[in-house]
Protein backbone atom coordinates (compact mmCIF):
# COMPACT_ATOMS: atom_id res chain seq x y z
CA UNK A 1 0.00 0.00 0.00
CA UNK A 2 1.29 3.16 -1.13
CA UNK A 3 2.31 5.95 2.21
CA UNK A 4 1.83 9.40 1.92
CA UNK A 5 3.49 12.41 3.84
CA UNK A 6 2.53 15.92 3.48
CA UNK A 7 4.94 18.74 4.15
CA UNK A 8 4.92 22.25 3.46
CA UNK A 9 1.78 23.92 5.57
CA UNK A 10 2.11 26.99 8.06
CA UNK A 11 1.45 30.33 8.86
CA UNK A 12 1.08 32.83 6.13
CA UNK A 13 -0.76 36.69 5.17
CA UNK A 14 -3.54 36.87 3.49
CA UNK A 15 -2.10 37.11 -0.31
CA UNK A 16 0.62 34.99 0.59
CA UNK A 17 1.76 31.63 -0.77
CA UNK A 18 2.54 28.49 0.17
CA UNK A 19 3.84 24.95 -1.62
CA UNK A 20 2.89 21.54 -0.30
CA UNK A 21 4.61 18.71 -0.79
CA UNK A 22 3.23 14.85 -0.91
CA UNK A 23 6.16 12.21 -0.51
CA UNK A 24 4.53 8.71 -1.97
CA UNK A 25 6.61 5.63 -1.45
CA UNK A 26 5.44 2.12 -1.17
CA UNK A 27 3.95 1.94 -5.03
CA UNK A 28 4.42 3.19 -8.22
CA UNK A 29 3.93 6.67 -7.96
CA UNK A 30 3.25 6.92 -11.84
CA UNK A 31 0.67 5.24 -12.10
CA UNK A 32 -1.28 6.40 -9.04
CA UNK A 33 -4.15 8.83 -9.36
CA UNK A 34 -3.60 11.94 -6.53
CA UNK A 35 -5.53 14.52 -5.16
CA UNK A 36 -5.63 17.11 -2.46
CA UNK A 37 -8.18 17.75 0.19
CA UNK A 38 -9.15 19.88 2.86
CA UNK A 39 -10.80 20.41 6.33
CA UNK A 40 -11.41 23.05 8.85
CA UNK A 41 -12.60 22.36 12.00
CA UNK A 42 -16.67 21.66 11.96
CA UNK A 43 -16.62 20.96 8.64
CA UNK A 44 -16.49 18.11 6.69
CA UNK A 45 -13.95 17.07 4.15
CA UNK A 46 -13.53 19.24 1.11
CA UNK A 47 -12.15 18.47 -2.22
CA UNK A 48 -9.43 20.94 -3.61
CA UNK A 49 -7.60 19.36 -6.53
CA UNK A 50 -6.73 15.85 -8.75
CA UNK A 51 -4.45 14.63 -11.09
CA UNK A 52 -5.07 11.11 -12.79
CA UNK A 53 -1.44 10.49 -13.81
CA UNK A 54 1.89 12.55 -15.51
CA UNK A 55 0.85 14.61 -18.49
CA UNK A 56 -2.57 13.32 -17.42
CA UNK A 57 -5.97 15.97 -17.05
CA UNK A 58 -6.26 18.09 -13.72
CA UNK A 59 -9.29 18.98 -11.93
CA UNK A 60 -9.82 21.71 -9.13
CA UNK A 61 -12.55 23.01 -6.73
CA UNK A 62 -14.24 26.47 -8.19
CA UNK A 63 -13.23 28.31 -4.71
CA UNK A 64 -9.55 27.65 -6.00
CA UNK A 65 -9.78 27.24 -9.50
CA UNK A 66 -6.84 30.08 -10.98
CA UNK A 67 -5.24 30.30 -7.86
CA UNK A 68 -3.88 26.55 -6.87
CA UNK A 69 -1.96 23.89 -9.11
CA UNK A 70 -1.35 20.53 -8.70
CA UNK A 71 1.14 18.67 -9.83
CA UNK A 72 3.65 16.19 -9.69
CA UNK A 73 6.93 14.65 -9.78
CA UNK A 74 7.47 10.99 -10.80
CA UNK A 75 11.18 11.26 -10.61
CA UNK A 76 11.25 12.40 -6.80
CA UNK A 77 7.67 10.74 -6.19
CA UNK A 78 6.55 13.67 -4.69
CA UNK A 79 2.93 15.80 -5.18
CA UNK A 80 2.60 19.14 -5.49
CA UNK A 81 -0.06 22.04 -4.75
CA UNK A 82 0.72 25.39 -5.48
CA UNK A 83 -0.89 27.72 -3.77
CA UNK A 84 -0.70 31.54 -4.52
CA UNK A 85 -3.55 34.47 -3.25
CA UNK A 86 -4.31 32.77 -0.62
CA UNK A 87 -7.50 33.93 1.42
CA UNK A 88 -8.69 33.43 5.33
CA UNK A 89 -11.16 30.83 3.75
CA UNK A 90 -8.21 28.55 2.67
CA UNK A 91 -7.15 28.26 6.53
CA UNK A 92 -7.66 23.87 6.76
CA UNK A 93 -5.87 20.88 7.48
CA UNK A 94 -4.64 19.77 4.07
CA UNK A 95 -4.41 16.11 2.90
CA UNK A 96 -2.72 14.22 0.42
CA UNK A 97 -4.91 11.54 -0.91
CA UNK A 98 -3.89 8.58 -3.05
CA UNK A 99 -5.78 5.79 -5.30
CA UNK A 100 -8.25 7.85 -7.12
CA UNK A 101 -8.93 10.43 -9.23
CA UNK A 102 -12.69 11.82 -8.32
CA UNK A 103 -14.06 14.85 -6.03
CA UNK A 104 -15.49 12.37 -2.98
CA UNK A 105 -13.05 11.61 -0.53
CA UNK A 106 -14.70 8.01 -0.23
CA UNK A 107 -12.98 7.30 -4.08
CA UNK A 108 -9.25 7.17 -2.54
CA UNK A 109 -7.71 4.79 -0.68
CA UNK A 110 -5.06 5.70 1.32
CA UNK A 111 -4.57 9.21 3.21
CA UNK A 112 -1.55 11.14 4.81
CA UNK A 113 -2.06 12.56 8.18
CA UNK A 114 -1.63 15.79 6.89
CA UNK A 115 -0.65 19.55 7.17
CA UNK A 116 -2.15 22.96 8.70
CA UNK A 117 -2.53 25.86 6.62
CA UNK A 118 -3.41 29.15 8.35
CA UNK A 119 -4.26 32.24 6.38
CA UNK A 120 -4.15 35.40 8.66
CA UNK A 121 -5.44 39.25 7.55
Amino acid sequence: QVQLLESGGGLVQDGGSLRLSCAASGRAFSRIAMGWFRQAPGKEREFVAAVRRIGGSTYYADSVKGRFTISRDNAKNTLYLQMNALQFEDTAMYYCAAGGFSIRAREYDVWGQGTQVTVSS
